[in-house]
């Protein structure tokens, strides 16, 4: 039997006690620090627990001592500042009373949204030393023998959530962010971990922050984000990083989505060696064949979400083996890791999956990647 390794994209649900304490956290607000450690490193704890009981082989911190993944950063660098409210999707646009129905099940972002209006610099990475801190001591009591990663934001990710308005052009604004992640991301493998890339630019920005843009002039920008994350992670092996790339986290029509093999080059690019994409969802499941008909170099390994994110559906097994198997027969089972599309709790208080649909998903992961490597 080969064994079919798996693993997630990062985000878990924050919990009805902690989400508050993170929005408090993320709006200025005063909190109580120490209250503030104690939740966080029992949730992070809980869902190491939770990660290794589901047969999970490469797990994260959940991403729990974090507010969102596209906006922690403001309180780790300068230039960031006020509040601009995000444009709606260009798919979810065009059907607002589904836009306002999706807001009602999933809840309000309601994090701080800033924009850039100074020079960024890294100030402090002391909630990344926390966040170490907090992963590595739950890893000791339930982490036993397993892999384990931390997300952090791609400079494009950063471009496409905090808007510019200080540089004199985007490939400035991806030259400062450079040089203020380049620690993040070298202090998160050097700790032990693999660093985990979040680049939703790559996609989902193509309808979202960049939706302005003609196709050309995307694929401009995504090409210089991808140059900017190379830059960024120059002195990291590539076998030491991973990165996702989605089409955003929400049950919209996804109708404006950019197609994967219109970006695929790009995301090849890239120097790390683990790509996690979407494959288990409606608009891009199909998109398999883009895999099977590209060439794909050697030292890559393919993370296909076989779980979808968006849904209370809970995978059958059958289905999830199915899927992988897919992708083993393009790079051979060594090369593939059965993942999620996205996350489970992109930002606190915001999402749709239920905390107990999230462990039956994982369950289901691990068993039908069981049934693939039985299989194959």
């Amino acid at each position: 039997m080969t064994h079919i390794r798996t693993t997630h994209v990062g985000s878990m649900p924050r919990g009805e006690e902690l989400t508050p304490l993170l929005l408090a956290r993320d709006a200025g607000k005063s909190y109580d620090a120490e209250a503030f450690d104690r939740v966080v490193a029992k949730a992070v704890e809980d869902v190491v627990a939770l990660q290794k009981e589901c047969g999970i082989d490469v797990v994260s911190d959940g991403e729990l001592g974090k507010v969102g993944y596209s906006t922690y950063m403001i309180e780790r660098l300068s230039g960031f500042g006020g509040h601009t409210d995000r444009r709606p999707a260009a798919d979810l646009a065009e059907v607002p009373g589904l836009a306002k129905k999706l807001s009602a099940i999933m809840g309000s972002q309601e994090f701080v949204r800033a924009s850039c209006i100074g020079p960024v610099e890294l100030v402090t990475l002391q909630p990344l030393h926390d966040d170490i801190r907090r992963f590595r001591a739950a890893l000791d009591r339930h982490g036993a023998g397993t892999q384990a990663f931390l997300n952090a934001a791609s400079p494009g990710l950063i471009t496409a959530f905090q808007v510019n308005r200080h540089y004199p052009d985007h490939e400035s604004y991806l030259a400062a962010l450079v040089d203020a992640m380049r620690e993040e991301y070298e202090t998160i493998v050097e700790a032990g971990f693999l660093l985990q890339l979040d680049c939703p630019d790559l996609a989902m920005s193509r309808h979202t922050g960049y939706q302005d843009l003609d196709e050309a002039a995307f694929l401009k920008v995504a090409e210089a984000n991808v140059e900017a994350l190379n830059a960024a992670t120059a002195n990291i092996p590539p076998e030491k990083m991973r990165m996702h790339v989605c089409w955003g986290n929400y049950e919209g029509p996804h109708d404006h989505d950019i197609a994967l093999k219109k970006i695929v080059g790009t995301v090849l690019k890239a120097r790390p060696a683990t790509i996690l994409f979407e494959g288990a969802n409606p608009r891009h499941e199909h998109e398999w064949t883009v895999w099977r008909d590209i060439s794909i170099p050697g030292d890559k390994v393919l993370a296909p979400g076989v779980i979808d994110t968006c849904s209370n559906y809970v995978e059958h097994p059958e289905l999830i083996a199915q899927r992988i198997e897919r992708f083993a027969g393009i790079v051979g089972a060594d090369r593939v890791i059965a993942s999620t599309d996205c996350g489970f709790g992109t930002f606190a208080g915001y999402g749709k999956i239920d905390p107990l649909v999230t462990r039956k998903k994982l369950m289901a992961l691990r068993e039908g990647a069981d049934l693939a490597g039985a299989r194959l």
